[in-house]
């Protein structure tokens, strides 16, 4: 196996309060190696998105890393200085988010705001950016990008801006990528564009990825493993396709089981009754003791941590010792 590109250990995030500390993630481990996707999915508010502002040092105040390490090609990251880390993101981190107006500077051009970000980043003239910008857009969609690279993100659309951030966060071929709900606002033929052009940047480029997502087709269809957050924790890790098909976690299990089947008609979805516990009331023992059909007495005293379930990993009692 290949040395991790990222490493994140035993993370824990806290958002101090005038009523307590708030605890976001807990105790939060896994690995990407280069070339490799990880998916990481879950309902809103399970920890995703503070796992992928976290590792590029987005954090928005008061949160901050409370407990454990983010190293990058073995070098911790999660101390740095803001000015080293801001060099950092960018040339060896790229990031997509889920909103392009908060990533695009509206006093630029789009073109200009791609070439100031392959100059800062690589040894090339201006000149070469903008021809490599051109390539981009074309790459990640935008029709006509030789006429359109001039444009302001205010005169594209939705979709043509999230292309834009795409493009944005690859030109400079960062060894890790941060994608966070990249595919939410594209319909499904550019939706397929972008996912192959991530897929080929993984496997011709070895950038590692870590994918943030609800759409669980998306996860299927790109990620080499993936991981299951509940409640500021991973409840399952695993090969992309052991969780899909043979999930072990039960919260894992409702989530699979709550995608329509295409092989078949089914009368009813199975769904997972209640709701993500709030940052207040995590419930002691494990989180989703309160939603979960097969809890026990263990549950409701004892935070489990991950363990061997199989082909996968995960957070239940139900494989201790086995």
């Amino acid at each position: 196996m290949a040395a991790p590109l990222l490493e994140v250990r035993n993370l824990r995030v806290e958002f101090p309060t005038r009523r307590g500390i708030l605890t976001a993630l807990d105790d939060v481990s896994f690995s990407i190696e280069p070339g490799e996707i990880l998916g990481v999915v879950g309902e809103s508010g399970a920890g995703k998105s503070m796992t992928g502002a976290a590792i590029i040092g987005l954090l928005e105040p008061p949160g901050r890393i409370a407990r454990g390490e983010i190293l990058l090609n073995g070098r911790r990251i999660d101390a740095l200085p803001y000015a080293e880390l801001r060099r950092i993101r960018g040339r060896e981190i790229g990031a997509i988010f889920q909103d392009p107006l908060t990533t695009l500077n509206p006093l630029y051009s789009v073109g200009q705001q791609l070439v100031e970000t392959m100059t800062t980043h690589l040894p090339i003239t201006p000149d070469e950016a903008r021809r490599r910008a051109i390539g981009w857009l074309e790459q990640v969609g935008i029709p006509a990008a030789a006429q359109r690279i001039d444009a302001y993100p205010h005169e594209f659309s939705g979709g043509m801006r999230q292309r834009v951030v795409i493009a944005l966060a690859l030109c400079a071929e960062p060894k890790l990528i941060v994608a966070d709900e990249p595919t939410t606002a594209l319909d499904v033929s550019i939706q397929a564009q972008v996912i192959a052009l991530l897929k080929t940047l993984a496997r011709d480029k070895g950038t590692a990825m870590m994918l943030i997502t609800h759409d669980m087709g998306v996860i299927a269809e790109t990620a080499d493993r993936v991981a299951v957050m509940y409640a500021g924790r991973i409840a399952e890790i695993g090969p992309v396709r052991q969780v899909v098909l043979h999930a072990r976690h039960p919260y894992s299990q409702g989530l699979m089981g709550s995608i329509p089947p295409l092989d078949r008609r089914v009368e009813r979805l199975a769904q997972i009754d209640g709701s993500m516990p709030r940052l207040t009331a995590i419930p002691p023992g494990c989180a989703y003791n309160p939603r979960c059909p097969k809890v026990f007495g263990r549950c409701l005293g004892d935070r489990p941590d991950l363990m061997d379930a199989g082909p996968t990993q995960a957070a239940c009692w139900l494989y201790d010792n086995v």
